[in-house]
């Protein structure tokens, strides 16, 4: 017995010096990560007070740590802002050295990467007027300086406390002007900057007024076509009809409503085709003016051929358009007939008897005549709807690679011939 119990004594003592070994490990580690912790601080600290120093040098040196270090590490974002780096980095926006403005700027994109509370304390420093100031000078000439502002504010306008500031500070002309000159020179990643910046901008109701003030949405409608910007204009175009404004003025664009539809023919891109439809809904819904335009613009076979093939977003939306249409076109109809009614009433045949004993009763012949203008309308009608589902099938053939001399089934043809106003979707 006395020696088990000398036995469990050894491994109980044996288990206390390895706890106390573990535990010692975790102290010194603790020790050391505080350490390290300790110095990044500082390290951060000393780069913030070289932010503030006057010799240029170390600014852009420090400028450029803060760059480094915000790049990729979300703390490093925190603590440098918490320690005071966005004031001074914004402090050499005012500076007339072109070197130390990029080193700024772009240490200042990166101190806002995914932080929205950098993002407004950025703009609330002032930042925004600074960046419209450097536009205006000399500097401004340097491509590497608009493409820097252009990818500050696109940073800045995500946070939607600063889109009405950034709307307001007449930064919208210059994005336009940027976007016009990248395009131009073939900026792929400034241009969507700028075009992303733009959208960001877009979202509030209240930037539209500023948008319009430019020639913005005309240049737009030119871009649609390119398939690497036409889905981030179609964006763009989406917030714009959103005011009663934004839709006078895309409707005033010459051939914008060709424009749009064309985009319905020719994109199978799903997001390009549920934006298009979009504006082309809200559009319809509110104007007939504009109802009318999309008509002679030979909207209805787009719209037919979108519900058979579009994503389930654009058929649905395709649908709406259609059924406004539809409304006009029974309206227009109804409209037709109570006035050839009318006419048939006021005015009977002279020489017949119901005209000459009761001059209430419609004759005959009248009736008879409107019967004609109406079966004509339903002839009218009829035809148009076959040549909708003729040239939606083309299409389908056209999409599928199909021989060019494919002929529908018996039973589509069926189905055409006995389509009558009832099944029309417009």
């Amino acid at each position: 017995m006395l020696k088990e119990r000398k036995g469990e004594l050894k491994q109980e003592m044996g288990k206390s010096e390895k706890l106390s070994d573990l535990l010692s490990m975790a102290e010194a580690e603790s020790e050391s990560e505080t350490r390290k912790k300790v110095e990044v601080l500082e390290g951060m600290k000393r780069v913030v007070r070289e932010l503030q120093v006057d010799e240029g040098v170390k600014r852009r040196e420090a400028a450029c740590n803060v760059r480094l270090l915000c790049k990729e590490d979300a703390k490093a974002r925190v603590t440098l802002s918490m320690v005071g780096a966005i004031p001074p980095l914004v402090g050499m926006l005012d500076l007339e050295d072109f070197e130390c403005q990029i080193d700024a700027l772009y240490a200042l994109l990166n101190l806002g990467i995914g932080n929205d509370v950098n993002k407004a304390a950025i703009v609330k420093a002032g930042a925004v007027h600074k960046m419209l100031k450097i536009i205006e000078s000399p500097n401004a000439a340097n491509p590497s300086v608009s493409e820097a502002i252009v990818a500050n504010f696109l940073g800045l306008s995500a946070l939607d406390l600063n889109k009405p500031i950034i709307g307001s500070s007449g930064a919208v002309p210059f994005l336009v002007n940027s976007l016009k000159d990248l395009d131009r020179k073939n900026g792929s990643q400034a241009k969507q900057d700028a075009l992303r910046a733009l959208y960001n901008l877009s979202i509030s109701p209240s930037n539209i007024s500023f948008i319009l003030e430019t020639d913005l949405i005309t240049f737009l409608m030119g871009l649609l076509g390119d398939m690497e910007v036409s889905e981030r204009v179609l964006s763009i175009l989406s917030n714009v009809v959103s005011t009663p404004e934004g839709r006078k003025a895309i409707s005033a664009i010459p051939d914008a409503f060709p424009i749009l539809v064309d985009v319905l023919n020719w994109t199978d891109s799903p997001g390009c085709q549920e934006k298009a439809s979009y504006i082309l809904m809200v559009m319809a819904h509110k104007a007939y003016g504009d109802r009318q335009a999309m008509i002679e613009a030979g909207i209805v076979s787009s719209l037919l051929e979108l519900t058979l093939l579009g994503s389930a977003l654009a058929q649905k939306r395709a649908s709406r358009i259609l059924e406004c249409l539809r409304v006009d076109k029974g309206k227009q109809v109804s409209e037709n007939y109570a006035g050839n009614m009318g006419s048939a009433v006021s005015a009977p045949i002279y020489g017949t008897p119901s005209s000459s004993s009761n001059p209430n009763v419609v004759s005959k012949e009248c009736l008879e005549e409107t019967e004609d203008m109406m079966s004509e309308e339903k002839k009218a009608v009829k035809q148009l709807v076959q040549q909708s589902l003729q040239n939606n099938m083309r299409r389908i053939v056209k999409r599928a690679n199909l021989p060019q001399d494919f002929v529908p089934s018996e039973h589509f043809k069926s189905l055409t011939s006995s389509s009558t106003s009832k099944s029309l979707p417009f």
